[in-house]
């Protein structure tokens, strides 16, 4: 593992929720949006007592959900008051017909919470190209029930084919940092993973808040691939309400660095769920790259490994072949020293010095039968390092894709 964080100055909340931090509610009903009868909820709230300073980072892909760019555009004002989900439909490719819709699940959400429509924002995810009921979302909004404790109903409202709600909150520094997130298939994020909800009570200056969330972003959502693809809806959102009564966080001081600290921990933490969580995935699989001559090679190496459905395949079957992550990390597009590579999997070196060494494969594939496998590559080049998450390609991955929309 690349990252090692002060433990001591972070701590974990048991069953910490979205709404841990101070002065943030929540409330989800199940609306029917996808026209099927379910007992998990598919609408949800998340509600600031107090206008939150707002960060968000988004998806790259030019095909883009309607409220990706509302976000887009509220975002740039600063505040933000509440923030209105939906699992079920995605609202992408609905031309004016889903930005339509979006504005106006946003201001049925800020009548419902009495705030200004412009800060409220939208997310959704689900089936691309079908519009949003909007009986359907106006009704379900008008049952939502806000309350402090009902992180863990938001955290289940947003899920799609996820087996399990993730979420996390630490303590650090008089403040909380909390944090849920949905992702399961169609992950490869280029900014930051299908949807994410960051709170923290913390007070925090907006320009360091929106350095901090893409750096958070950059190793951790950004590094985690589970299929390759990368979605229409990708929204990662974090919103700092200042109610731990805190001087408020700036940029290059000892509380900067902690408050970093402990955002980049809650947000590796979400990102190593949802790969351990990928569609039909029976392990997690970390990617550790060193010895790279900058961050971005060894991180471009690392999403490389895991994206491979050659590796994949080869540890969803206990297939000892290390070839296949030389192979990987040699069309990786980032200068290599083939006579200075090395690779380990499970702790078992594996080849050193671009050549093979004696290995019992039995041993290797019992490494890969676990339910978490480590793969470690170094390229000996440099001091650069990165990790990389992801999970193993089944059969079931095939059965959930290929009937997703029947």
């Amino acid at each position: 593992m690349c990252y090692s964080f002060n433990v001591n100055k972070i701590e974990v909340l048991p069953s910490g929720t979205i709404t841990s931090p101070k002065g943030f509610q929540a409330g989800a009903v199940f609306a029917g949006i996808k026209g099927v009868k379910s007992e998990k909820p598919d609408l949800a709230i998340l509600y600031s007592e107090v206008p939150a300073a707002a960060a968000g980072v988004f998806t790259k892909n030019r095909v883009c959900a309607a409220p990706v760019m509302l976000c887009r555009q509220r975002i740039k004002a600063g505040k933000v008051s509440a923030v209105v989900v939906n699992s079920g439909c995605a609202n992408a490719c609905n031309g004016d017909d889903g930005f339509t819709d979006a504005a106006m699940m946003a201001e049925v959400a800020a009548k419902k919470v009495d705030v200004s429509e412009k800060k409220v924002l939208v997310a959704s995810t689900g089936v691309i190209g079908r519009r949003l009921p909007m009986p359907k979302i106006r009704d379900g909004i008008s049952r939502i029930t806000l309350a402090r404790n009902k992180g863990h109903d938001f955290a289940r409202a947003i899920m799609t084919t996820d087996t399990v709600h993730k979420e996390i909150a630490v303590k650090a520094g008089g403040y909380t940092v909390a944090g849920c997130a949905k992702g399961s298939g169609m992950i490869h994020p280029d900014m930051a993973t299908l949807l994410g909800f960051i709170t923290t009570d913390a007070a925090v200056k907006l320009e360091f808040l929106r350095k901090a969330l893409p750096e958070a972003a950059d190793i951790s959502f950004n590094m985690v691939s589970v299929d390759g693809d990368t979605s229409t809806n990708d929204t990662v959102l974090l919103l700092a309400n200042g109610q731990a009564g805190n001087p408020p966080i700036a940029e290059g001081t000892a509380e900067a660095m902690l408050f970093a600290e402990a955002l980049q921990y809650v947000c590796i933490a979400l990102a190593k769920m949802i790969a351990r969580d990928g569609e039909g995935a029976t392990r997690l699989i970390e990617v550790n790259v060193t010895g790279a001559l900058c961050k971005s090679d060894a991180r471009q190496v690392a999403r490389t490994i895991i994206s491979s459905p050659l590796v994949k395949s080869a540890v969803h079957g206990c297939d000892p072949n290390w070839g296949r992550v030389a192979a990987a990390a040699g069309r990786s597009g980032v200068a290599i020293e083939e006579t200075k590579l090395a690779v380990a999997i499970g702790g078992i070196p594996l080849l050193k010095a671009g050549r093979p060494l004696p290995s019992d494969e039995k041993k290797v594939s019992a490494a890969l039968s676990r339910s978490e496998v480590t793969i470690d590559v170094s390229l000996n080049l440099g001091d650069a390092s990165a990790t990389a998450w992801g999970c193993d390609l089944s059969e079931e991955y095939v059965k959930i894709n290929s009937a997703y929309m029947t």
